[in-house]
């Protein structure tokens, strides 16, 4: 047997585990970045200053462009109480698991794509962090009636749900409402599946994906639409810079599979 053949992988396990676990490390490693320095940047004395007056002004913007029905949406939902305990868990667990498996999947199949759209998830999720802890907005289900709008209910503390921000502990940071974080996550997800994988059903879904949480986070009164709107654009923001500043190790550009 030659040195060759003795050298040669023989397995995935053999080949691609120990990188396949260090990029997904990266990956959970940068979601628990977003989760950990939340509660560094989130107010500890009540509500922080500016932050009725900007959700004001976000709602100001929406009614001048009829995009103000977050409250229509969720007094909707409320008539099914399924649709808002699916809504609940849709928001609590689907932003952490979809991610990291599409980010998984990216890496085993399209491996040349994984480190520019890693760079833009990092990217993205840190300009979002940082618009958040620079610019509070009270949400939708804080409100209270502010500036003649009409009460949202707080569905992740009066429905099941895998937890609310009133069991955190201070770890979520409550006016963060734009951009929506969720919704920077989803739209990743969406453009990253979308374009690559085979099968229609899973284009579908993938497409699907960031709708339904579109609507998970307005039937929480966690979010405004034009949240998601600023979402979308720092999804193009974070990319464009990811495109720039990355650059793919040759091998990886030659092992991509199809989906």
């Amino acid at each position: 047997m030659t040195d060759t053949a003795l050298r040669a992988p023989t397995s995935f396990l053999q080949r691609d585990l120990p990188r396949w676990w260090t990029q997904v490390a990266m990956v959970v490693g940068i979601a628990l970045v977003v989760v950990l320095v939340v509660p560094l940047v989130a107010p500890t004395g009540g509500v922080p200053a500016g932050a009725l007056g900007n959700a004001e002004l976000l709602v100001d913007i929406e009614r001048s462009l009829g995009l103000f029905f977050e409250h229509g949406v969720q007094d909707l939902a409320l008539r099914f109480d399924p649709v808002v305990i699916a809504a609940n868990w849709w928001y609590g667990i689907m932003h952490f698991a979809v991610t990291a498996a599409v980010f998984v999947w990216l890496f085993r199949r399209h491996r040349a794509d994984y480190p520019r759209w890693r760079n833009a998830f990092a990217i993205s999720s840190v300009l979002t962090l940082g618009i958040q802890a620079l610019w509070a907005a009270t949400p939708p289900r804080l409100l209270d009636g502010a500036d003649r709008t009409p009460a949202f209910t707080d569905t992740l503390s009066s429905f099941s749900s895998p937890w609310s921000f009133s069991s955190t502990g201070g770890v979520a940071n409550q006016y963060a409402a734009m951009p929506s974080m969720h919704i920077v996550w989803a739209v990743i997800v969406a453009c990253v599946v979308v374009p690559r994988a085979e099968r229609r059903w899973v284009r579908i879904a993938a497409a699907v994906y960031p709708v339904v949480t579109v609507l998970a986070i307005m039937i929480t009164g966690n979010h405004y639409i034009i949240d998601a709107i600023g979402a979308v654009a720092i999804v193009a923001i974070g990319y464009w810079l990811a495109r720039a500043l990355t650059r793919v190790p040759a091998p990886w550009a030659r092992r991509s599979a199809p989906a």
